[in-house]
């Protein structure tokens, strides 16, 4: 038996498969900033602030004590670390004494833009 020989030499293998995961890479990344930019309405956020939280957050972003607890929204649109992700987590993850609110898809949407409407620029 006879065996099959191509022109390409082992070492295309790895650099094509560095190429695909840095294209798909970058194809993740620019479709993650698109629908970020698109997600939520700031204004029904402050309205489901307004009704359930406001109770114990300082909801207008004038609170930007990050030791205050809890934290005013303006200190947690502040947080390095804060991300359309992370605040859906936050919310949709019991924790602390914080009430359990069954926010509907949209209603997360609206309040992670409004969050991060008050991030200090």
């Amino acid at each position: 038996m006879k065996a099959i020989t191509t022109s390409r030499t082992q070492s295309d293998g790895p650099r094509r498969w560095r190429w695909r995961l840095g294209a798909l890479g970058a194809g993740l990344l620019c479709a993650g900033s698109t629908l970020a930019q698109g997600v939520g309405d700031t204004r029904a956020g402050r309205e489901v602030a307004t009704s359930l939280c406001i109770q114990c957050h300082q909801i207008d972003g004038t609170g930007r004590d990050p030791s205050r607890v809890p934290p005013g929204f303006g200190a947690v649109a502040d947080m390095a670390s804060q991300t359309a992700l992370s605040l859906r987590v936050f919310l949709q993850t019991p924790h602390g004494d914080m009430p359990r609110y069954q926010l509907t898809p949209t209603e997360t949407d609206d309040v992670i833009a409004y969050i991060q409407s008050l991030r200090s620029r």
